[in-house]
């Protein structure tokens, strides 16, 4: 039976889950997004794909796809005695995976700008791909802050480099 992913439209953000009295709140009432980032964690995960390096490099080149996202670069390492690190690199931002074989686990962000990406696809693919039988999953839409939205932003092509 494929999951449900019941967060992911409407976005219901982290909810109450991350409240701190030492943060300074920031007024995002904002209409402007920059972004969605995906937090994916997948319990009891087939141990040899949480180990196999080979497997990480795919499996987040098939998932930037999905997303609709444009890979730059891909970086993995295999850990000793067990364990693989990937980071890959998007024009839109990020996808990272930890995993911990002994324990069945692994720790995915999915970050993306840009209105053309579908992050939460890449979790999908994701979950399935690493065969998990539980998962936790949470979305958080990035936006700019109501207090710097009347800043002017400069396109990067346009942006002067200082010397």
């Amino acid at each position: 039976m494929e999951p449900f992913f019941p967060e992911l439209h409407p976005n219901p953000g982290w909810g109450d889950s991350c409240k701190s009295k030492d943060i300074e709140t920031i007024n995002t009432n904002s209409s402007e997004n920059i972004g969605r980032h995906c937090i994916l964690e997948l319990y009891q995960c087939d141990h040899a794909k949480l180990n196999d390096e080979a497997f990480i490099r795919t499996t987040i080149t098939s998932s930037a796809k999905i997303a609709g996202a444009t890979l730059i670069n891909l970086v993995t390492h295999s850990f000793k005695p067990q364990g693989v690190t990937g980071l890959a690199l998007l024009a839109e931002s990020h996808i990272s995976i930890h995993t911990w074989p002994e324990i069945g686990y692994a720790a995915i962000d999915v970050f993306t700008c840009g209105d053309h990406t579908m992050p939460e696809k890449a979790c999908k693919l994701l979950f399935k791909d690493f065969l998990a039988k539980h998962f936790s999953f949470k979305n958080i839409v990035r936006e700019i802050p109501s207090e710097i939205q009347a800043l002017q932003r400069e396109p990067r092509s346009t942006r002067k480099v200082k010397n």
